[in-house]
């Protein structure tokens, strides 16, 4: 399925307190991000820049695309290679870096998956599909930061009680 593929949101700013941009504290960052069909996406900014913890800011979801586009591309690998995944989780993180004149830039996503796998013999391809679902992940190839990988796979008798 070779072609293009185009995406589309709205992004509806909510933080005006009457006086609109007047000044950099004079406003919310509150944003309300839409797509029909799909619940709407309470954002704003990242508490550091004046924004509201309590709601996704770009950065969060940056890693979030970064985390799910793996995760998703994984298991797709892993059905080609046999392997059957019980479980996936993901413990991401990301350093942002500030440049001092108001921009900055993201200097490294590192992807810490644990997968639980249904067979002690399907651990080393279901590592081995890491490097496959890291090729084919849209989000990672379209970065210009290093996204490491750094994932744990066990077999589900590793844990299941004794």
């Amino acid at each position: 399925m070779f072609g293009e593929h185009h995406y589309r949101v709205h992004a509806d700013w909510n933080g005006n307190r009457g006086a609109g941009t007047t000044g950099y504290r004079d406003y919310d960052r509150l944003v309300t991000l839409r797509i029909p069909g799909k619940p709407d996406l309470a954002a704003s900014s990242d508490k550091p820049f004046r924004g509201d913890p309590s709601r996704w800011n770009p950065e969060d979801l940056l890693l979030a695309a970064l985390s799910e586009c793996h995760l998703l591309s994984y298991l797709h690998a892993c059905v080609g290679a046999g392997v059957v995944v019980t479980s996936y989780e993901d413990d991401a993180t990301g350093v942002m870096t500030e440049d001092g004149k108001g921009g900055g830039a993201f200097t490294e996503v590192v992807l810490r998956p644990r997968v639980t796998v249904a067979a002690a013999s399907m651990i080393e391809p279901a590592r081995a599909a890491h490097h496959q679902a890291h090729e084919w992940c849209f989000i990672a190839n379209s970065v210009n930061f290093p996204v490491r990988v750094q994932p744990e796979v066990i077999d589900v008798r590793a844990e299941e009680p004794a």
